[in-house]
């Protein structure tokens, strides 16, 4: 079970006993189911859904045409779900919000901001060096990324998975368990309980969480 949508932004709601909760805001579909797979055509059980109509001047020939097969235009946003058995499904069907109505808990899946490229301190959390005792322009460097030894087995050559400087953010993450606060029907909003990653109108896809319990 799943959903395309789009990060709305965040707010915040009240519960039940006056508690301020911060929330984020998901438009979830309508998505338009374009293919579903088989194990007799494709090998396997999946439904193919799409979300967001391309502008008309962006549209592309072959995409169009594979759309047109579901009464529909081009996605902006398709994505692959596997199922073990995809018979409930058929192309054309419109997926809406109401698929979560009976649903407490999700995961949600997007991309995280690009941060560029980062130092060892704000990418891997790194202390630094002493700001006294003799430490001059080293303070916010990495220090030493070989062995110093030789021998056993070991050689002064950069281990493979060493934490340094590089490219920070723009990485598909998932924020498991997020509880569904509220659902509007009308304007095809989901509002979860915390943060989810990614900037306000980033795609994400929104999943029945599978390791909560209250599910």
């Amino acid at each position: 079970m799943m959903l395309l949508g789009k990060k709305v932004g965040m707010s915040k709601m009240y519960d039940e006993k006056g508690v301020s909760v911060p929330v984020t805001l998901i438009q979830a579909g309508p998505c338009a189911v374009l293919q579903v797979k088989t194990p007799e055509t494709d090998g396997y059980h999946a439904v193919q859904i799409g979300f967001d109509d391309v502008k008309e001047n962006r549209r592309k020939k072959p995409e169009v045409g594979h759309a047109a097969k579901a009464n529909a235009v081009q996605k902006a946003f398709i994505r692959e779900d596997r199922l073990k058995a995809a018979s409930e499904y058929t192309v054309g069907q419109e997926l809406t919000v109401t698929i979560f109505e009976e649903i407490k808990y999700v995961d949600v899946t997007g991309t995280s901001k690009g941060k560029g490229f980062a130092g060892v301190m704000k990418r891997h959390h790194f202390k630094g060096m002493d700001g006294s005792h003799g430490c001059e322009r080293m303070h916010r460097h990495g220090g030493s990324i070989g062995s110093g030894s030789a021998s056993r087995g070991t050689s002064r050559a950069v281990r493979k998975g060493r934490k340094m400087s590089g490219h920070m953010g723009a990485e598909r993450c998932t924020v498991k368990n997020l509880k569904i606060m509220g659902i509007d029907t009308v304007n095809n909003l989901i509002i979860v309980k915390g943060a989810v990653v990614g900037a306000n109108n980033g795609y994400v896809m929104v999943k029945k969480a599978k390791t909560s319990k209250n599910n």
